[in-house]
């Protein structure tokens, strides 16, 4: 007869895997609560997306073909005091979407000048010839026009990993419709139309590239981007109507389900002795998935595949005009969408912006939600949601989203009828008794978000929450 030895080094304790029965005891007398948890949050973001069942596995959008070609963040790399564009990070360029040749991306890149900039340096003249594209490594810059009155208007404002003047890479006619003037000191780097063409020139396959923009850029459009649909209006007698089809993108994009997972240990003497009067084994799996619903909302948020903040379209990303949120800010993000249902930010967002409230004598309105009553701006619930992240430099992001599948909106989704479900979306299978008679539980929730159009989302990037001095 064989006998197993420990292969621990003598004296040395076995890690504990599974509750002791010490901390079981005190579910076991006195009266009692059940266990109390201080991660639950109010998970409102949980609780109104609307929820899609997804039966395959993944969701697929589907929508009008598009020509314009959407835009993403650029990314650097900062040594020292030095800057440097990611060649690859070029593609997030209208004109240079899906071109792939590394070589040509890196002596573009090299051909980018850094330029650092001080508080209100004027970067780019009204009027003048646009030479030259500026990509924003770090800093924020107020694009102003002046008004068919004569008085100045910020027409908006670029920061992080933005860009401007863009047109001027094709168009040799093209000048500055606005002064851009930096409100902050930061750094830039520079394109100029010169360079593009020296290193087009030598790349026929930039130039395929560029000629396939241009035709892509003819199309007619909507001013969505969206493939026209023609027809004819106010026409009278017998004219001959446009014909017409819808046309749609051939690789939309599909939505796989993600997952939280974690395995619950249960020792059976816990199970047996000291599961009254509350059951151990419930307790501790409530507590369980407690904790997967608060990951998976901070996934819903996070997350660089799905998660809302990485997922909101570049043209709905707006800054703040003057760093904390103010009502203006608030009305720009919901003057660019339809039917918005909700505003998430941070409770120290929201404390912000109850600041910018009281410093303007208003008293934002109260409504209804889930039978609670919480502030509203417009009529649009201001909710909180901690898993938004606040930077070290105490600036953070607010969203406000349309919802549901009929407003083509933001939803979520999950599967339904899994084996051993526990609750929608969350299964709970066993996984058997080891020989230290410990029960094992895996603990499973699928999930994951979909923005069904581009304007569903938007967010206000940036923003200062930080108290500022009296």
């Amino acid at each position: 007869m064989t006998v197993e030895t420990s292969q621990e080094a003598p004296g040395e304790p076995r890690p504990q895997s599974s509750l002791s029965t010490a901390a079981a005891r005190n579910l076991a007398t006195t009266t009692k609560s059940v266990p109390q948890m201080q991660e639950i949050t109010s998970r409102w973001l949980l609780r109104l997306l609307p929820w899609v069942q997804v039966s395959g596995g993944a969701y697929r959008v589907n929508r009008r073909l598009t020509y314009a070609v959407g835009d993403g963040r650029i990314e650097f790399i900062q040594d020292g005091a030095e800057v440097r564009v990611i060649p690859q990070e070029l593609g997030e360029l209208a004109l240079l979407r899906g071109f792939e040749d590394e070589a040509v991306l890196a002596a573009l890149a090299g051909r980018c000048v850094q330029r650092d900039f001080r508080a209100g340096e004027v970067l780019a003249e009204r009027g003048a010839p646009a030479e030259r594209i500026h990509l924003v490594a770090h800093g924020r810059i107020e694009k102003i026009a002046t008004g068919p009155y004569g008085d100045e208007n910020v027409t908006g404002v670029v920061a992080d990993g933005d860009r401007f003047g863009q047109d001027a890479l094709l168009d040799p006619d093209a000048v500055w419709e606005y002064t851009a003037v930096a409100r902050t000191a930061g750094t830039l780097l520079t394109l100029s139309r010169a360079d593009f063409d020296s290193v087009s020139a030598g790349s026929p396959s930039l130039q395929a590239h560029l000629n396939e923009f241009r035709a892509l850029s003819e199309h007619r459009q909507n001013q969505r981007g969206e493939a026209e649909i023609a027809m004819s209006a106010g026409h009278s007698g017998e004219v001959e109507l446009p014909g017409a089809f819808v046309d749609y993108e051939l690789n939309p994009r599909e939505y796989e389900l993600s997952l939280a997972q974690t395995v619950l240990k249960v020792h059976t003497r816990v199970a047996d002795l000291y599961n009254q009067p509350m059951n151990q084994t419930e307790q501790q799996l409530r507590l369980t998935v407690e904790a997967l619903r608060e990951r998976q909302e901070y996934e819903l948020i996070n997350n660089r595949e799905f998660g809302l903040l990485h997922n909101a379209a570049f043209s709905q990303r707006i800054q703040p005009h003057s760093g904390p949120p103010t009502p203006d800010d608030l009305d720009e993000l919901l003057c660019r969408r339809r039917g918005s249902k909700f505003f998430f930010a941070h409770p120290r967002a929201i404390a912000a912006i109850g600041r910018e409230f009281n410093s303007r004598g208003l008293y934002p309105d109260h409504v209804d939600v889930g039978g609670q009553q919480v502030p509203a701006w417009r009529g649009v619930p201001i909710l909180p949601c901690n898993k938004i992240p606040i930077s070290k430099e105490n600036t953070t992001s607010i969203l406000v989203m349309r919802t549901g599948e009929e407003n083509q909106g933001v939803i979520g989704l999950n599967p339904t009828g899994l084996p051993d479900e526990y609750e929608p979306g969350v299964s709970v299978r066993f996984m058997g008794i080891d020989e230290q008679a410990i029960i094992s539980y895996l603990v499973t929730t699928y999930f994951s978000a979909a923005v069904l159009v581009p304007d569903a989302l938007g967010v206000l990037e940036n923003v200062q929450i930080a108290r500022t001095g009296a």
